[in-house]
């Protein structure tokens, strides 16, 4: 199957029709095969789905050969983004749920923690519970691209928690989450991380 280095060269996520055209046209090389193809169809589903055509990205995840593992998981996450996208975030949760168990039952460490950073979407009554959830089962991945989501994890939390105005508290996930981003990501999320946590030591001064 593909490796996500892979997929994320094709992605440009402020840019979903960009996206959607990258997976066509990988979708057309013959380098791909069909496990593969059916891979990258999953994510042309997501950047269909990302310009609110939710009826034209559920036909197309509902053409893809699911019997390949790997593309199972991203079907059912794909099909649950649709649904919470669409306004149907109670539908999408079992779908998410589903998705979890079965990447952490096949080792993909990655899918699980996706999976798990949707429910908190998803399900938002329950948020900070799967994004713990999630950043307990990444912090012990051995793959470096799901190492890379304890930043993205600790920013969500820092502010769910700053929501929740438990300023403290999300002063430590913003922490954390610059620490990972200085350890495993990008110069943007360093930055972004250093302006959050200062937001937040102004709303703990401020009382």
């Amino acid at each position: 199957m593909l490796d996500q280095k892979t997929l994320d060269r094709l992605w440009e996520f402020k840019d979903p029709k960009l996206s959607e055209q990258r997976f066509r046209d990988a979708m057309a090389d013959h380098q791909y095969d069909a496990d593969e193809k059916a891979e990258l169809a999953t994510q042309l589903g997501r950047a269909i789905g990302l310009q609110g055509r939710f009826d034209e990205a559920d036909a197309l995840l509902d053409l893809i050969d699911a019997e390949e593992p790997t593309v199972g998981i991203r079907v059912l996450l794909e099909r649950g983004r649709v649904l919470n996208s669409s306004g149907h975030a109670a539908m999408a949760v079992p779908l998410f749920e589903q998705a979890a168990e079965l990447g952490d039952h096949l080792g993909e460490e990655f899918l699980a923690v996706d999976a798990l950073h949707m429910l908190a979407i998803a399900d938002s009554a329950h948020a900070e519970l799967w994004t713990r959830s999630a950043l307990e089962y990444a912090s012990t991945a051995h793959d470096p691209s799901t190492r890379r989501w304890m930043v993205a994890l600790h920013n969500n939390l820092g502010w769910e928690l700053h929501g929740a105005r438990r300023f403290a508290e999300a002063l430590v996930e913003f922490q954390l989450a610059e620490q990972w981003a200085e350890r495993a990501g990008t110069p943007v999320q360093q930055q972004h991380a250093r302006e959050a946590i200062q937001g937040c030591e102004q709303a703990l001064a401020a009382g």
